[in-house]
């Protein structure tokens, strides 16, 4: 693939944290990548495997058109993972919830843990703001139990419908501009993140 991330070279230093300045650009490849990944899941000619994983797929009211369907999860934790094309929310009763952008690596964070109206497009999101001193510990629980999940997310895509499925998925995904986590290396790339942000704390 053309401009594939190179993380091999990392992959066996695990006890040398990177700095958070070496993760933020990765991170927002990840990121970008996994939200596109997750809209072929969707659309996959073998059924919707979002729906398939206990996914609940909310259609858009009528005012909104053409507006994408809500994907939302309940974990058996209570936490609830929600997912749009322009992000993902991530709530847990005890700690409230993140937010994070497409694009960046930076979660937003509030102390609330439910919406005030349903998710539909990020005007929709509550009042949030990257966290102060004394909520950063909640906003990185947060944050990492987030990246568990995708992570053990795309480790069961690779064990259930094999590499060679999520090469298929990535092939739109590389236009030759966009940086590429190459599928065989995904899955691993979220846990080599989710232990970054571990010794960072």
């Amino acid at each position: 693939m053309a401009n594939a991330l190179d993380i091999n070279q990392r992959d066996n230093s695990h006890d040398t944290p990177r700095q958070p300045n070496e993760i933020q650009g990765h991170a927002a490849a990840l990121v970008s990548q996994q939200i596109w990944c997750w809209g072929r899941d969707i659309h996959r000619p073998q059924g919707n495997w979002l729906l398939e994983n206990g996914f609940t797929r909310t259609p858009p009211p009528e005012h909104l058109g053409e507006c994408p369907s809500r994907y939302t999860l309940t974990l058996p934790a209570g936490q609830t993972v929600l997912l749009r094309g322009f992000g993902v929310f991530f709530a847990d009763p005890r700690l409230g919830c993140i937010y994070l952008p497409r694009y960046t690596f930076q979660p937003l964070y509030t102390k609330r843990s439910t919406l005030d109206h349903p998710l539909w497009l990020p005007e929709d999101l509550p009042r949030m703001a990257r966290p102060s001193r004394f909520k950063r510990k909640a906003c990185d629980t947060l944050l990492r139990d987030l990246v568990e999940w995708v992570w053990r997310y795309e480790d069961r895509v690779v064990n259930e419908l094999g590499v060679a499925y999520r090469e298929e998925t990535l092939l739109d995904w590389d236009d030759g501009k966009r940086p590429v986590i190459p599928a065989e290396h995904f899955a691993q790339a979220w846990h080599r993140l989710w232990v970054d942000l571990d010794m960072n704390q």
